[in-house]
């Protein structure tokens, strides 16, 4: 990041670029494409090699397997060992991008996230007009795995922090520990570090042929136990090499550390590539105590709980006038066709992948108070709806990978109008996914707010459809 970046500006890439490799436990060659996405699009994967090409968010709610790697599935699909590149994506700044796969697995590479931050560079990172909302906590949040014994904290903090500790009773690794006091370090600090592996899970895993990626140059190997020649002769034809060797500190000779702490840094950057998973940006300062994916995982979910409960995502939106818009007026020109006197909605002031709130400012100056009704003016109640139409458009529009789409009703259901609209109101309009778009199809919930009482509310389904 360099120093002009803003951090409380959302951000995506400036072009597609592309990288091929191998899955690590797979071994299927994958090509990878990150694409720019739209303010508030988040991370999403998307399977181009499966029928209807899904998408599946990068959503702590998603992940099916931590075992190795972390894996998420939705959708009929999913993706796995995820958190090198979200941790890149992270790292860098981005916010918004589409990550694209014509394979189950993200490639490994070097197992490190350092060749996605030089394509990220390679395409540029570049600042939205949406502002970044920014989520803090007011108190301690505690997660503890009696079992694993492990347990991570997250405490109050004017930054987003990250400090790792790893005690493995290994008489090699001993206990490590590392620390990024600010994203701006992870480039050099932090994304070069490579995953380890101890002997004895290489072992098992080759056991099992859970490493198909074949060359295993990629994982830091650390040998905690005696080991015989026959061993190291079926361990050296598993690297391609003619002979391995352990050296003096314990590490196969299979790659020179980068850092004297390196393991505990990747532990660090799977810390980081597994919190992108709550959803939200959040100002914490992390402690994890030898962290884990599972353990990453569940904190990530308790996290995205306390930020639910607390920010009034279920809950009556708040409208605070200081707060900036994640969509401005001109923002939304680009979005929706709609123009004066048919554009309902002023500004955005919340999104995200299942819900959005946006604003809309009555004045006695709208064409359609001449005729309803003079001395009495009322705003019609077909036009609130629409005006929710128009912010659920903006919702969907979002959540689809790039490209210009209009919107069509095609059911509304349930309206209730509970109270008049008048010059004067604030409109606040909230639009919920009832379900996850398929096929172009948006289910959403609606409610019209003044203030904190409903004035009307109703269910909305409407259908995106590209244009050209």
């Amino acid at each position: 990041m360099d120093a002009t970046f803003n951090p409380d500006k959302q951000h995506t890439l400036g072009a597609a670029v592309s990288i091929s490799g191998t899955g690590l436990h797979t071994g299927i060659n994958v090509d990878m494409t990150l694409k720019p996405a739209n303010a508030g699009f988040g991370y999403q994967f998307q399977r181009i090699d499966l029928p209807g090409q899904p998408v599946i968010k990068a959503d702590c709610d998603l992940v099916t397997d931590t075992s190795r790697g972390t894996t998420l599935e939705d959708n009929g699909a999913k993706v796995s060992t995820i958190e090198h590149i979200l941790a890149a994506l992270v790292g860098m700044g981005v916010d918004n991008c589409l990550i694209e796969l014509n394979g189950p697995e993200i490639p490994i590479i070097d197992g490190s996230s350092s060749p996605f931050v030089e394509i990220i560079e390679e395409a540029g990172v570049v600042e939205q007009e949406a502002a970044k909302i920014w989520y803090t906590i007011d108190t301690n949040i505690t997660h503890y795995d009696e079992k694993k014994r492990v347990e991570m904290t997250a405490l109050p903090a004017t930054e987003y922090k990250i400090t790792t500790l790893i005690d493995f009773n290994s008489p090699v690794l001993g206990t490590q520990h590392a620390g990024l006091k600010s994203m701006q370090e992870f480039k050099t600090e932090i994304a070069s570090s490579r995953t380890f592996v101890f002997l004895h899970e290489l072992e098992m895993l080759l056991e099992h042929n859970l490493i198909k990626g074949g060359d295993i140059n990629n994982a830091i190997v650390v040998v905690d136990k005696p080991v015989t020649d026959g061993e190291m002769e079926r361990l050296a034809k598993a690297f391609g090499r003619k002979k391995m060797e352990v050296k003096s500190e314990g590490y196969l000779n299979n790659l020179e550390l980068r850092f004297s702490n390196e393991p505990a840094r990747h532990k660090l950057l799977d810390v980081v590539g597994d919190l992108a998973l709550i959803g939200y940006p959040i100002k914490a300062h992390i402690i994890a105590n030898r962290p884990g994916h599972s353990t990453n995982v569940d904190f990530a979910r308790k996290i995205k709980q306390y930020i639910k409960k607390n920010k009034h995502v279920k809950d009556i939106p708040v409208y605070d006038a200081n707060q900036p818009a994640v969509y401005t007026l001109q923002q939304i020109e680009k979005t929706l066709p709609h123009r004066f006197p048919f554009l309902l909605v002023d500004k955005i002031i919340e999104l995200s992948d299942r819900h959005i709130v946006g604003i809309k400012n009555v004045t006695f100056n709208e064409p359609f108070f001449q005729g309803h009704f003079p001395g009495n003016p009322v705003m019609p109640g077909v036009l609130q709806v629409e005006a929710l139409a128009q912010t659920g458009g903006i919702l969907c529009i979002n959540a689809m990978p790039p490209g210009e789409y209009d919107t069509y009703f095609l059911k509304i259901d349930n309206v209730k109008f509970k109270q008049k609209v008048v010059p004067g109101d604030t409109m606040i309009l909230k639009m919920e996914l009832l379900a996850p778009i398929r096929r172009g199809i948006c289910e959403m919930r609606g409610k019209v707010y003044i203030g904190n009482k409903i004035a009307t509310e109703g269910d909305l389904m409407a259908q995106l459809v590209k244009r050209g």
